[in-house]
């Protein structure tokens, strides 16, 4: 059966800190581990709640600011600088823009109520025939039915798609229901995969 979507991850494979140094400042700012302020900003009650779409980004936020005991107004400025080392791989926009219009493309992503906002601001929302985000979905990777939803609106059958995450276990559960999957370590590793599964070298 032959690829007709290409599915992708954002945060990790698009997206990707590429600089540590704001993120470890921001966490000596408050007396904590560079693990415990990523896992505080990613994995706290409120960030699963605003990943699922129980609460609105700026509440998790909000929680964050009563987790470090500042001002509401303050809560910003530790946002950009959490975020300072994050660069988007233009590469992988480029090579996205040029699979269409032979191929859909998809985006599947956990993700808070502002990530679409974030892809038109950064000019890459219309690199993507389908935006499949956890907040606006209520479901999230690697829960089956997120995978189920996006071949749904791309109309294409499982094994007619392909997926690229940087987290296993959403590689695995995408193989589960029949769509081909791979493990993002490497742009490039990951881009010669794709390629090879599209026949396009």
């Amino acid at each position: 059966m032959n690829i007709c979507a290409v599915f992708f991850d954002f945060g990790g494979v698009i997206q990707r800190t590429e600089f540590q140094a704001p993120r470890q400042h921001l966490a000596q700012r408050f007396g904590m581990e560079y693990d415990d302020i990523d896992k505080l900003i990613f994995q706290s009650p409120s960030a699963v709640k605003a990943t699922c779409g129980e609460i609105k980004v700026e509440e998790h936020w909000k929680a964050i600011a009563r987790r470090l005991k500042i001002k509401g107004d303050q809560v910003t400025e530790v946002e950009s600088e959490f975020f300072g080392g994050d660069v988007i791989d233009w590469s992988i926009i480029e090579f996205l823009r040029g699979l269409r219009p032979r191929f859909k493309t998809g985006l599947i992503s956990n993700a808070w109520s502002d990530m679409r906002e974030y892809l038109v601001r950064k000019n890459i929302a219309d690199v993507f025939d389908h935006l499949i985000i956890s907040a606006e979905v209520g479901m999230a990777k690697p829960e089956a039915g997120i995978y189920r939803l996006a071949l749904e609106q791309a109309q294409v059958e499982a094994g007619e798609a392909v997926f690229v995450d940087d987290v296993r276990a959403n590689i695995e559960a995408c193989q589960q229901i029949g769509m081909q999957g791979i493990l993002f370590k490497d742009p490039q590793e990951a881009m010669s995969q794709l390629k090879q599964t599209l026949k396009l070298e």
